[in-house]
């Protein structure tokens, strides 16, 4: 296992190439992509490697995965293993009226075909996929039930967001996590400017738990930092990767 970075956390960075050498100077040896930065896979591969550093996973919106052959000749240019889908495609799953089931099936279509490519595929959840249906079943379960090639990146804030118990679907669904994001929860009222998130180890999770957890329960391979709006992307990655060796990831 390895710590990560997702890039959408320095989104806001001014230079790449700059982000991904600082990252390789804090101690990083992998990022995670997102699907804004693939507009020339040839260019990041580059950058990557001038950084001396690989990308093994990324995002990619359901709309560019749905074109499939090219989200493959993305990953093969870029050198990546797995790909997660981020999110529902639409507002329609945020706000209760989108049909889960119809998207767990393109899912488990794109993952067919990633499989078929010597690839892997997943699904990288927020806080909507944990609202029950009415014959009790979690949006969440029903994307894995489509398919056994689907895989789950757990970002496991997002699912103590969504009031439910991250150890609870750890016991669950542990043999389909593949990967977990590490975002941190501030305390109530705080850090409402970065929407309540913290610093990988200044938040009120208890990581070290998680990770032994993670560890001996499911088929993780990579811990992602991730900070959804961090005030200084550069002070998030530097307080992550401190954490996470100290937690001997």
């Amino acid at each position: 296992m390895d710590f990560s970075y997702q890039l959408y956390s320095a989104r806001n960075e001014a230079s790449l190439d700059e982000t991904l050498k600082t990252l390789a100077g804090l101690g990083y040896t992998q990022v995670e992509g997102w699907g804004g930065q693939f507009a020339d896979p040839a260019a990041l591969a580059q950058s990557l490697r001038n950084a001396g550093l690989s990308m093994p996973t990324a995002h990619m919106g359901y709309g560019q995965l749905e074109d499939t052959d090219a989200a493959l000749k993305i990953v093969d240019q870029v050198g990546i293993q797995t790909v997660y889908c981020p999110a529902p495609p639409s507002e329609d799953y945020r706000n209760g009226t989108g049909n889960w089931a119809e998207f767990a099936e393109g899912l488990a279509r794109i993952a067919a075909a990633f499989k078929a490519a010597g690839k892997g595929f997943g699904y990288h959840n927020h806080h909507w996929e944990f609202v029950k249906d009415a014959n009790g079943k979690t949006p969440m379960e029903l994307i894995l039930d489509a398919s056994p090639d689907t895989q789950w990146e757990m970002d496991l804030a997002w699912v103590i967001r969504a009031n439910e118990d991250p150890l609870y679907w750890i016991d669950k669904l542990g043999s389909r996590i593949t990967a977990v994001h590490v975002k941190d929860i501030a305390p109530a009222g705080e850090k409402l400017d970065e929407d309540g998130w913290a610093d990988v180890g200044t938040g009120t999770l208890d990581w070290p738990n998680y990770i032994n957890q993670i560890k001996a329960k499911t088929k993780a391979k990579y811990f992602v930092a991730e900070h959804d709006k961090p005030s200084d992307a550069i002070r998030f990655a530097r307080n992550a990767a401190a954490a996470l060796k100290s937690y001997g990831v």
